[in-house]
């Protein structure tokens, strides 16, 4: 960290004899703006056009902030409020050993479906497809709070039903924050929104756990004004800012004029074939995996035959994407379809890396929400709202965590990097001393790594999401399903594992419980660790003062450590500007 401190101080040392060696050249030539009668002092005054467009860009953030607002706070909420109440929802349907599926069926369907939301968001527009996804959760909602406890099945098929409208509103909403803004504006949409995730996955258990006094039904039940509050506002305050569906030349080249016509060639050009491989490969590793020490054993046909064809079905669909390549053998078959996920942005080192930051993001954050919740219940005989107080312990550390991203990106030192590295270690060292706070029962130190780790995951959410849409930043809704499908993957992922080994290590007993957690924990600490080396590979993305960001393509931190020049790419929103490089 010396190393790369004294790297970073001398490059900007260069930078400011740089700077002042152009500026005494001709200081009034290089900013018309300065005025020279303010003592030396140097103040930008801006033109009527650009106080105006200021004034535009006011507007809108606040009208969409005030517009997405209500249905993401239904979908940030709708993750963990029934946290709380998952033991008294598995006692009723008398599913003890089933009560993960509660999670996992939500977590599953919000994840695999994010892909089908952002093919559709771009070719029907934003307004229909988020309406049509609250609409969805609104469904899943209204089934789990009528299902009957005679069937478990029906709860299922409510919280299944619930993901997939989440996956919708999830990025749909993320898609318009990232239209018509630049990625310095969008750090500052992004961030406010983040904190309202934050504060609904926070207050998700406590509001959990005071309605589960009542009945758990209303965890579900809670969200069916939320939801149609949320559809009327976004008709009343967005319906006439947010994109309509995105052009497609070909076919309008080719003077589709009918409603009927241009629906069916839109949806012609979704990738099936990419989106069941996807669905199946995914999903049948998840269930394995859910079913695997609990259910079935390792070694039984149960748990091997859907690992093994689910690997295969997954490993399908990577080659099925790189054969949808324009000039392909798919892409000649299925001249329309469009893949799901472009293989360039699959071949980028930088977007496989931040999957797999995003993927921790998930594992982290769920980890607290589900597990400290269990803690608190069984070991130490909570109640369920006192347990749900007792999460809060997290967003103070959140908030931190967001707070420094936004500061990191937007003032000092305007970089992706810094808080990307940061945030992994926090979060790592969270998780790692939250194992033994268990174990030693620590109440006091456990809240301050459960804070610790909440500062890892609001430090990393808004960069991670900068790092991509720099690379890419004509493809916005393909980079933020990318991210967004990661973080809920990673704690779908995470939580299977550590119920699996909650499940074989825990028992009866409150001692029991105890050591079920703390291996919970622990069998989540390698993937922690392993994404702090993977961020030291992640290039870094400058957002630069006067519009437009830059990009390192290598190692950014190995190239600091071995002294090799560091080469940046201009780059600007939704277009490259030229090939300008410049060597730091």
């Amino acid at each position: 960290m010396i190393v790369i401190y004294k790297k970073i101080k001398k490059r900007n040392e260069r930078k400011r004899l740089n700077s002042a060696v152009s500026n005494t050249d001709n200081p009034i030539e290089l900013n018309p703006t300065v005025n020279p009668q303010l003592d030396g002092k140097k103040k930008k005054t801006l033109s009527p056009e650009q106080i105006a467009e200021k004034r535009r860009r006011n507007v809108y953030r606040w009208k969409i902030i005030l517009g997405l607002f209500s249905p993401y706070c239904l979908q940030a909420l709708d993750t963990t409020i029934i946290a709380s109440a998952l033991p008294f929802i598995a006692e009723d349907f008398n599913q003890i050993k089933q009560l993960n599926w509660i999670i996992s069926v939500f977590n599953l369907t919000s994840a695999a479906f994010l892909f089908v939301w952002a093919q559709l968001t771009d070719l029907f527009g934003r307004h229909i497809i988020l309406q049509s996804a609250i609409f969805i959760m609104m469904i899943g909602s209204a089934v789990c709070t009528g299902a009957p406890t005679s069937s478990f099945s029906v709860l299922l098929l409510g919280r299944a039903l619930q993901g997939i409208g989440a996956a919708g509103v999830n990025i749909s909403i993320r898609t318009i924050l990232a239209d018509r803004v630049s990625l310095a504006e969008y750090a500052v949409n992004w961030t406010v929104f983040a904190l309202v995730s934050g504060i609904g996955f926070s207050i998700g258990p406590v509001i959990g756990g005071y309605l589960t006094q009542a009945s758990w039904r209303w965890c579900f039940a809670i969200n069916l004004p939320i939801a149609v509050v949320a559809m009327v506002v976004v008709v009343l305050v967005l319906r006439t800012e947010l994109q309509g569906p995105q052009s497609i030349p070909e076919f309008e080249e080719r003077g589709i004029s009918t409603r009927s016509g241009r629906f069916l060639a839109r949806i012609s050009t979704i990738d099936y074939g990419g989106q069941m491989l996807f669905l199946w490969g995914f999903g049948l590793l998840i269930l394995a995996l859910t079913w695997a020490g609990g259910t079935y054993s390792w070694k039984s046909v149960a748990v091997l035959a859907p690992i093994v064809i689910g690997a295969v079905l997954a490993i399908a669909w990577v080659v099925y994407e790189r054969c949808m390549v324009p000039g392909a053998l798919m892409a000649r078959i299925l001249p329309r379809q469009k893949a799901m996920v472009p293989w360039e942005l699959l071949r980028q080192r930088d977007i496989g890396l931040l999957f797999l930051i995003n993927f921790s993001i998930g594992i982290a954050m769920f980890a607290v929400m589900y597990f400290m919740d269990i803690y608190f219940t069984l070991v130490e005989g909570r109640s369920s709202s006192d347990a749900g107080i007792a999460l809060l312990f997290f967003l103070p550390g959140l908030a931190a965590g967001l707070y420094m991203a936004m500061f990191s990106s937007n003032v000092w030192p305007r970089q992706t990097f810094p808080a990307l590295f940061l945030g992994s270690i926090t979060s790592a060292v969270g998780m790692t001393v939250l194992a033994w706070g268990v174990q030693a029962g620590r109440t006091n130190l456990i809240y301050g790594m459960m804070a610790l780790v909440g500062h890892g995951v609001g430090m990393r959410m808004n960069p991670a999401s900068m790092h991509g849409l720099a690379y890419f930043p004509a493809m916005t809704a393909q980079i933020t399903c990318l991210s967004s499908f990661a973080v809920p993957f990673g704690g779908l992922l995470g939580l299977t594992i550590m119920s699996t080994v909650f499940t074989n290590k825990s028992g009866v007993a409150q001692a029991d419980a105890k050591d079920g957690v703390m291996w919970a924990f622990i069998a989540m600490m390698p993937v922690m660790w392993l994404s702090v080396l993977i961020t030291t590979f992640l290039g870094n993305v400058w957002v630069l003062k006067e519009g437009g960001h830059e990009v390192v393509n290598g190692s950014y931190l190995w190239g600091l450590v071995f002294g090799r020049d560091i080469v940046r790419e201009r780059r600007d929103r939704g277009e490259e500007v030229g090939d300008v490089e410049v060597t730091v």
